[in-house]
């Protein structure tokens, strides 16, 4: 519950900023991708200022995403060896109580059969 009172505490005014930002950044930009001819470029994409800076932000927190990933696969990858490895020790474990239980059980019928 808390999590999510401070989710919201966050979002809202978060969004409250980009709204805002959308609203005064409407007019159009230039994004001139050709170094060379600036004053005629091969290459240019013309978007309202927002647009770029939401996109800017997008493309961040994808990045940021894909490094955490990358940067935790040493712990993944040790999670998954460690659950193989309790997954053996534990059909070990239910193999030797069969066993136990399927030797206590012949024990049972030995004592009753030597009666």
């Amino acid at each position: 519950m808390l999590r999510r009172v401070l989710a919201l505490l966050v979002a809202v005014p978060l969004g409250v900023v980009l709204i805002a930002i959308a609203v005064s950044n409407r007019q159009p930009a230039q994004l001139i991708l050709d170094p060379f001819r600036p004053d005629n470029p091969a290459l240019l994409i013309e978007l309202p200022f927002y647009i770029y800076l939401l996109g800017t932000l997008i493309i961040g927190v994808v990045l940021g995403g894909v490094a955490t990933w990358l940067g935790q696969s040493r712990w993944r990858r040790t999670a998954r060896a460690q659950s193989r490895r309790a997954a053996r020790w534990q059909a070990e474990a239910d193999r030797l109580t069969r066993e136990r239980e399927a030797s206590a059980h012949a024990g049972k019928n030995l004592a009753i059969a030597g009666r």
